[in-house]
């Protein structure tokens, strides 16, 4: 199968799904079926100059960013160490203390104004996928609107995988809403549920289990929000 045939597939299977298990039923490729092409984007000048001026402004509308804190307040724990890549001004965490809460993100300006967070870090993750952290550091990897704009995405989660401690949790949220001239090239051509797809793809492909998609909109008529998610898997030594 073609990627686009995955995608058709995917996106038949999936509309007939429940809103919470949106990839129930849908076939896996066997390896990794994204090429070079798929992967560009209509901008490919330096994110660094892009992002170089603050915008404090939200990308989603307050139905769908209270959907995601929602959503957060049932995963995180006060005791998680939590971050957040592609992070900005603010994280749409819930009202709770975390015990670490790190931002990475492009802009200081932008980070430095995050109430939310406890540290943060400026770093291009299309230049490096690498993140600057040691293994096993986080109970928690999130992102928000952002993960379009990765033009190594299996590189950037195995990573989040690598940082994640055994049995932690990424999550990915993203809605219909961003920079179309920085996101990849597949991401232009294909529908939500399709999109839903691709993420669970950079999951499998990174090592996650648990691989699941949620439809987390409130309602017609605001902005859409999709959360795809997995977790890193526990060795049977680490479960004693």
């Amino acid at each position: 199968m073609t990627v686009k045939d995955l995608l058709r597939l995917a996106e038949t299977v999936g509309l007939q799904n429940p809103s919470d298990d949106l990839l129930r039923g849908v076939p896996w490729p066997v390896a990794w079926p994204l090429t070079a092409r798929d992967l560009q984007r209509m901008d490919e000048t330096d994110d660094a100059v892009f992002y170089s001026s603050a915008r404090l402004v939200k990308h989603i509308d307050d139905s769908a960013i209270r959907s995601i804190k929602d959503y957060y307040q049932v995963q995180f724990q006060p005791s998680s160490a939590v971050l957040d890549i592609c992070s900005s001004w603010v994280s749409h965490f819930p009202e709770m203390h975390l015990a670490r809460a790190v931002g990475l993100g492009m802009n200081a300006e932008e980070l430095a104004q995050n109430q939310q967070l406890t540290e943060f870090v400026v770093k291009d993750l299309n230049k490096d996928p690498s993140l600057p952290f040691h293994d096993n550091d986080f109970d928690t990897v999130v992102n928000v609107v952002s993960v379009d704009y990765l033009a190594h995405p299996l590189e950037v989660f195995r990573d989040i995988f690598r940082v994640l401690k055994p049995g932690g949790m990424a999550i990915m949220s993203f809605s219909n809403r961003f920079f179309q001239s920085k996101a990849i090239k597949l991401w232009l051509e294909i529908g939500e549920i399709q999109r839903c797809q691709v993420v669970s793809w950079y999951f499998k492909f990174a090592g996650f289990g648990d691989i699941t998609a949620k439809d987390l909109t409130s309602s017609l008529g605001h902005d859409p929000v999709y959360v795809v998610q997995g977790v890193k898997p526990v060795k049977p030594q680490e479960e004693l």
